[in-house]
């Protein structure tokens, strides 16, 4: 049995722990309120763009832009990945890691010549120098600041190359926020674009009002989430009579860009708000580990501390009848 000496050395140490832990908590939180607003700020845009841009579509079925044909064959892909520049988030880089993997080693079974790696985070970005895999730059900058001004230069990035037969096909992976409690891994093509107009805001399902991330708390949202079925409706169209100016294809060749600059940027939010939600979420449960450690500790030294008070007192019982 350890000594009185080493189990109060262990509670301090672990009660020390448990200030770390709980401050990360509390900076997590605020980071994830920040990113939640980020997100509220930008949605309505978002919305509504994709809305008349895909009620606009529906009205006229017979226009076509070059980002939504797919190429006749796939031999070069890139991947937009997104994970975090630090860790202490749980398994929110490894899993992104390991679909990244997984889609790169797809891609090689079925014959793809060449896959660019976009790493935005410093995690990603040294999985992908370890490995020898290609890299497209550095955007660790990007989850410090983050900027739709620099993921708009990306998506130009990315469409260009798709329009001069550079690259044949774009993919985004990154966490999908929905709750402080629930955070969706996503594999999302980004380019040749959907602009089907079926679904519209299947994505804005994001629950931006909760920060709750206890035990109870996440079962609670995990089973209203079930419960609950978004609502998805189709675009119908604003105006059966449009008039286009300057003419068909320069409207859609001015919208679509648009859309494709704010996926990357509603991805990058989307990673963030994942990021400081994942990190929140293992600092409460390594303060309640550290919680749970004090009070054995504690009750261990007081059983070793009574134990004592009992050796002493029979000792001195002991030598008061011997004499």
């Amino acid at each position: 049995m350890a000594s009185l000496k080493e189990i109060k050395t262990r509670i301090a140490s672990v009660n020390n722990t448990r200030k770390i832990t709980s401050a990360m908590k509390m900076v997590a939180s605020s980071k994830l309120h920040r990113a939640q607003v980020a997100i509220q700020n930008m949605l309505p845009y978002e919305t509504m763009l994709e809305h008349i841009l895909k009620s606009f579509l529906v009205s006229t079925p017979e226009a076509t832009i070059h980002f939504e044909r797919p190429h006749k064959e796939v031999k070069r892909v890139a991947l937009v990945v997104y994970s975090s520049n630090s860790s202490l988030c749980g398994g929110f880089n490894a899993n992104v890691l390991k679909l990244m993997e997984q889609v790169i080693a797809e891609y090689k079974q079925q014959g793809v010549e060449e896959v660019v790696i976009y790493p935005i985070g410093r995690k990603v970005a040294e999985r992908v120098q370890k490995r020898g895999w290609q890299s497209a730059g550095n955007f660790v900058g990007l989850l410090d600041k983050p900027s739709a001004h620099d993921c708009a230069q990306i998506a130009e990035t990315l469409t260009l190359s798709y329009l001069h037969d550079e690259i044949d096909k774009v993919e985004l992976i990154y966490h999908h926020f929905k709750s402080a409690g629930s955070q969706i891994l996503t594999r999302r093509v980004f380019l040749p674009i959907d602009l089907s107009t079926e679904k519209i805001g299947v994505m804005n399902d994001r629950d931006l009002t909760s920060n709750v991330t206890t035990a109870k708390a996440q079962e609670y949202l995990r089973k209203r989430d079930e419960k609950r079925t978004h609502e998805v409706k189709a675009a119908v169209p604003l105006n059966d009579n449009f008039i286009v100016e300057p003419d068909l294809r320069s409207v859609l060749l001015s919208l679509v860009p648009k859309l494709l600059n704010l996926m990357v940027y509603t991805a990058l939010l989307d990673s963030l708000a994942s990021e400081h939600a994942a990190r929140m979420v293992a600092m409460q449960t390594a303060t309640d580990n550290a919680d749970e450690l004090l009070r054995v500790l504690k009750l261990q030294y007081n059983k070793s501390r009574q134990a004592a008070i009992t050796s002493e007192l029979l000792d001195i019982v002991g030598g008061s009848v011997n004499n």
